[in-house]
């Protein structure tokens, strides 16, 4: 049994087999915090004043300090790799950045497998996704994943 990193949670593995076209993902619901924003920013080295300094932040018009790019794109794949389980991997994805996360928003992942198929020995999903914030649409996006079958026949 694999566990989420940190969190003692047992984790499984999604395989391909179990998914079908059309299926919604799991929808996730994360608060965020001044801390998450900062801490995301700094660990992608992004150190722009508007993702840590309210003061900052303020003088140039937003309400408080906001979400980095980097940090939505690692909650993206956070999002979408806690789904699959550990063996799942993402092969591309895109996503537009609409509204704004600032600290004290509930972050509303949701998803839903649009496509289901194989590529040579690869079995795929395309899968779109959003993020939702009090204010509208955080992210939107689509991505392609890999995922582990069961592996009848093999041995």
């Amino acid at each position: 049994m694999n566990l989420l990193k940190g969190r003692g949670m047992p984790h499984k593995t999604v395989y391909w087999e179990d998914v079908k076209e059309g299926q919604e993902l799991p929808v996730l619901t994360k608060e965020v915090t001044a801390t998450t924003i900062i801490a995301g920013a700094f660990a992608f080295r992004d150190f722009h004043p508007s993702h840590h300094d309210r003061d900052f932040a303020v003088k140039r018009g937003a309400p408080d300090i906001y979400m980095s790019i980097p940090t939505t794109s690692g909650w993206v794949s956070k999002y979408l790799t806690d789904w699959t389980g550990p063996e799942g991997e993402i092969k591309r994805m895109t996503f537009r950045l609409e509204t704004p996360c600032f600290p004290g928003a509930t972050f509303t992942w949701a998803g839903k497998v649009i496509k289901k198929y194989t590529e040579g020995d690869q079995h795929l999903l395309d899968v779109e996704y959003s993020a939702m914030v009090p204010m509208g649409i955080h992210c939107i996006g689509t991505a392609t994943l890999s995922l582990p079958t069961r592996g009848v026949g093999i041995w």
